[in-house]
């Protein structure tokens, strides 16, 4: 038998899923049948599957120990750095200036030092993340950007945050802008990109079309020219849609290429002039709520910027002043 008792980072959940998450060796039909027979409770009396936990409540589960979690003698996310270039921080959000190289989650290469690594060390070191305390909540990433391109990414502290922060990205009001050096000369100079996406998993790569299909996905890029020499432009890039790629793609795709991508552009001749690294940054972030943000309604309104995107400064500093 074990007794949860509902932390703010839990509640709001169903009983089945937090069921789900501390009991992972448990079938679900098990789980339903133990909470249908009283064998999981909350506040000592029989609860529904679809039961939401409130802050405070006690669930007992009257199960057999092999389907508890068993914790970890350590921590993996203290392998990884606690060193972080942090935009904002306050109680419920960090903004980290995540550098180029580093992923934002782990993937089958790359376990422990992450993004997402560092920050939960980094709170861990702080005393705000307190993993033996919470039953299943950890800080987590609200957006992730690609491994080679770097800027600004938010993490929520806690779970309340997460959802509001999961919202307001999906409902476009947080606005997003990256800078990026492509190669020539866009015709206008101001356009809103429209085309239809496919990603190859096996390639780790996307393939732009024309026309709509079934199995592609419509994508729009805005983006500015704010200066250009030498064959080369810097842009403000404002995504509509946030796809895998899509940025270096699309322009790709219209005879610009990123100055250092290796995948969709000319990285052979970059790296002769010196430029082995992809230039693309998103650099700038506003929350821009026009609906209820809960704990979070302070933010609105509110601009973050970081302090320097090093191949604007490099290669168009004067541009760039102007911006910054």
């Amino acid at each position: 038998m074990k007794s949860f008792t509902i932390g703010k980072n839990d509640a709001n959940q169903r009983l089945d899923k937090f069921i789900t998450k501390n009991c992972p060796m448990l079938p679900k039909a098990l789980m339903y049948k133990f909470i249908r027979t009283k064998k999981i409770k909350i506040n000592s009396k029989r609860a529904e599957i679809s039961t939401r936990l409130l802050e405070g409540d006690i669930v007992d589960a009257y199960i057999n120990d092999e389907f508890f979690i068993k914790k970890a003698p350590k921590y993996d996310f203290l392998s990884a750095s606690d060193k972080l270039d942090i935009v904002y921080e306050d109680e419920n959000i960090l903004l980290a200036d995540k550098k180029q190289g580093l992923l934002s989650h782990p993937d089958k290469n790359e376990y422990t030092d992450t993004l997402i690594g560092r920050i939960q060390h980094y709170l861990y070191n702080k005393g705000e993340y307190k993993p033996d305390e919470e039953n299943s909540f950890k800080p987590a990433l609200a957006n992730r950007i690609d491994r080679n391109t770097g800027g600004i990414v938010i993490a929520a502290k806690n779970a309340e945050a997460l959802r509001i922060l999961c919202d307001k990205i999906k409902d476009r009001e947080i606005d997003k802008r990256y800078l990026t050096v492509v190669h020539g000369v866009p015709a206008k100079k101001e356009d809103t990109l429209i085309g239809y996406l496919k990603k190859n998993e096996e390639k780790n790569k996307v393939f732009l079309s024309s026309k709509k299909k079934e199995d592609n996905l419509t994508i729009k890029t805005k983006y500015r020219v704010l200066s250009s020499k030498n064959n080369l432009s810097l842009l403000e890039i404002e995504l509509l849609t946030g796809r895998t790629h899509q940025i270096r793609a699309h322009l790709s795709s219209i005879g610009h290429p990123l100055l250092g991508d290796g995948k969709y552009g000319k990285l052979k001749e970059d790296k002769k002039i010196g430029f082995n690294k992809q230039a693309l940054y998103s650099y700038k972030l506003k929350f821009t709520f026009n609906t209820d943000a809960g704990i979070l309604n302070y933010l609105n309104g509110k601009e973050f910027e970081v302090k320097n995107v090093w191949f604007a400064a490099e290669l168009f500093p004067d541009a760039y002043e102007k911006i910054k």
